[in-house]
């Protein structure tokens, strides 16, 4: 039988499990939002305890907290930070009141086990108290965005590890192809002759230039609200609490986080928010076009391009047998679908705030949580389980070359445009190679042919040309 205690908020009395952490406050929150069927993200789970011990710790030395009340905060706040008390959480992380459920769930879990520590029972708040002790000098207003902020820092470093390690795959797959030519193709035509290796090392290239925009990004959260308390003003808080509180933040934390300098915008506006939401959205298109690339590229594989060859991961259909599936591009796009998807949520919800505070919070972060952890894992199964072991099909790629019309285009500077127009509707028509056309008619050698279609001629910026046709004559 599970027994139960009584407390009483400003709403009524409720009956409470005996031997659970948190209070009323958090029960009333777990039964009204019933939403997405999580719970708080751990990281913003430690983000909160973060907050409130350097609360506590800055309260004390303002002189307005007994020491042996500090002491057993910071106590409760170190087991939550450990994730000793996750259980006790049991909150949806998308709620109404601008996350105050949350921040109230982490007071009255501190509160109760820091009574605990001190020799108290769970519920009395006889030493500690979840809105005077735990809360003290502050509002959800300026706990939770703060806090908010701290999470997303905390799960940026693992995505920006794994966009550093595809990086480098693609730029170990753009050496190990260099050599490869292959046919370029624009709006699914053939083109004019590349190497594999060129188009590998542009992927890397818009990886890198993704890396630098989170990284440039992430500084827009780093000015926080705390401090502000309500609405900016600051009411209720102690000057001293007001100055250190940052810098202890930054202590226990072990990141550099500044006071904003206007504390009524820092409540108000959440555009640094959408800022990083917005370098993950173009992270999302980019990794997609990427994968589009893939899939095409290897499509087929003997009826289409067949260009390479991505690594078969697991069957392909439940009746066709032997047909492999791109799944690894597929799921990748799927993930940016979502976080394009979590930035227009996060936008509308940037956008949704009135006056002094925007109540939308609470569904911004938990979009941007999983933008960033979807992208996160979504990297590591297209490095792991694709991009390492794609292969070339060279001598394949090389025929297309040989085969196609777009090498005529390298030759124009050589037999003119009209003569290139006329070689390369006689080629497609005939079904014969330009080079023998060429040949046949007489307008280059075999070795003026030779230099102008090497491959490095033909896929570098800067060859110098020798205008051959200025030669003949």
């Amino acid at each position: 039988m599970v027994e139960f205690r009584l407390e009483t908020d400003s709403i009524g009395e409720k009956e409470v499990p005996q031997d659970a952490y948190y209070g009323v406050q958090s029960l009333r929150g777990n039964e009204n939002f019933h939403i997405t069927g999580e719970l708080l993200h751990k990281k913003m789970i430690k983000a909160l305890a973060i907050v409130k011990k350097a609360c506590a710790i800055s309260n004390f030395k303002a002189k307005v907290m007994d020491k042996e009340v500090m002491e057993a905060i910071v106590q409760a706040c170190d087991e939550v930070i450990d994730g000793e008390l996750d259980h006790a959480f049991i909150v949806d992380p998308i709620q109404g009141g601008a996350g105050t459920t949350a921040n109230m769930n982490a007071n009255e879990v501190i509160a109760n086990r820091a009574n605990q520590i001190m020799g108290g029972g769970l519920g009395t708040y006889e030493f500690v108290h979840p809105n005077d002790h735990v809360n003290m000098g502050q509002s959800t207003n300026d706990v939770y965005p703060t806090a908010g902020k701290i999470g997303t820092l905390l799960l940026l470093p693992r995505l920006l590890k794994e966009m550093n390690l595809l990086y480098e795959d693609l730029m170990k797959k753009s050496k190990e192809f260099d050599s490869v030519l292959k046919m370029g193709r624009t709006q699914l035509q053939d083109a004019v002759p590349i190497r594999l290796g060129q188009e590998f090392h542009a992927y890397a290239s818009v990886i890198k230039r993704d890396i630098a925009r989170i990284e440039h990004a992430s500084n827009a959260i780093k000015s926080i609200n705390m401090g502000a308390s309500a609405i900016g003003t600051g009411i209720n808080v102690d000057t001293y609490y007001f100055n250190i509180i940052v810098p202890t933040i930054n202590d226990l934390s072990g990141l550099e986080l500044n006071q904003s300098e206007d504390l009524v915008d820092g409540t108000h506006n959440l555009d640094g928010l959408v800022e990083v939401s917005s370098a993950l959205k173009i992270l999302a298109v980019n990794l997609s076009k990427i994968s589009n690339d893939l899939r095409l590229m290897s499509s087929g594989p003997k009826t289409m391009v067949g260009d390479i060859n991505l690594p078969p991961r697991q069957n392909g259909s439940s009746i066709m047998p032997g047909k492999v599936n791109p799944v690894i591009p597929e799921v990748v796009s799927q993930v940016a679908f979502r976080v394009i998807g979590n930035d227009v949520t996060i936008t509308m919800a940037a956008e949704g705030g009135q006056l002094e505070l925007n109540a939308f919070e609470p569904v911004l972060f938990y979009s941007l949580y999983q933008s960033i952890e979807f992208l996160e894992r979504a990297i590591k199964t297209l490095r792991v389980n694709c991009i390492t072991g794609i292969t070339a099909n060279e001598e394949k790629m090389l025929a297309d070359v040989h085969n196609s019309t777009g090498i005529i285009t390298a030759l124009v500077p050589h037999i003119g445009y009209a003569h290139a127009a006329r070689i390369a509707k006689k080629a497609l028509k005939d079904g014969i190679q330009i080079r023998t056309l060429i040949e046949e008619e007489n307008l280059l050698t075999k070795e003026e042919l030779d230099e102008i279609l090497n491959p490095l001629a033909m896929t570098s910026p800067g060859i110098p040309a020798k205008h051959l046709l200025e030669n003949k004559k």
